[in-house]
């Protein structure tokens, strides 16, 4: 989760922007903004709606034994842990790319729950999560490796790379430059032909400009809290 690249703004996001950790109604954890009213994950539970967005309608669409994810907002670590978990279960092997020009502290990782809620026998791995180096490739596990890009959205300029983008930006009434024709536009050129986009986002702005880049796009149920989450294919 990240904000833009202005100077100025870098130093608002550092000085006004206070972090504090809060339970979600799942008992999972995530980082809340009292000046926005913002959280990293949904207040409605930050588990279940990572494992409802981006595992249930993203990863476990796809049936090949080796993929490569980009997510778009590397935040508390929460989706790549998952994603972790998953390719363990199913021997799937995975090249991840977590994308955060603002990362957290580790005091803060720390303080997130998950292995606990979920694996507590995977907490070193949680922890190795946030030791390793940014902008290096990183093997976590035989079948996984993460890299961790220090970097904004509008830097983005990968093409054909990914075939699945986890897209966890700070939500449109906050940062609606995130999500703009833009943006996604870029997103479109990171993905390999028939590569998928999900986000737990449905706002007919946002399905405008994902439509716009080029993309099919569906409406799906969403997470507890939600009433819709959007698909997005680079159908070819």
């Amino acid at each position: 989760m990240w904000w833009t690249n202005s100077e100025n703004q870098e130093i608002v996001y550092k000085v006004i922007l206070i972090r504090e950790i809060i339970k979600t109604n799942d008992g999972s954890t995530t980082i809340y903004l009292p000046e926005w009213n913002e959280s990293y994950h949904s207040k409605n539970g930050a588990i279940q709606e990572a494992y409802h967005v981006f595992i249930k309608n993203g990863l476990s669409l796809f049936k090949v034994k080796s993929i490569a994810i980009l997510e778009i907002g590397f935040g508390t670590g929460l989706n790549a842990f998952i994603t972790f978990l998953e390719a363990k279960k199913t021997n799937l092997t995975i090249d991840y790319v977590g994308v955060e020009a603002y990362p957290i502290e580790m005091e803060e990782a720390m303080k997130m729950n998950y292995p606990n809620e979920i694996d507590v026998s995977e907490t070193t791995v949680f922890k190795k999560i946030h030791e390793f180096s940014w902008d290096l490739k990183n093997q976590l596990s035989d079948n996984f490796m993460l890299t961790k890009r220090k970097q904004f959205f509008q830097d983005i300029q990968d093409e054909a790379s990914f075939d699945l983008i986890y897209f966890d930006a700070f939500g449109f009434r906050v940062q609606p430059d995130l999500w703009s024709d833009t943006i996604f536009v870029a997103m479109f050129k990171a993905l390999k032909p028939n590569g998928i986009l999900v986000t737990y986002a449905c706002r007919t702005s946002i399905k405008n400009a994902m439509l716009s880049a080029g993309f099919s796009v569906e409406k799906l149920p969403g997470a507890p809290g939600k009433r819709e989450m959007l698909r997005a294919s680079k159908v070819f």
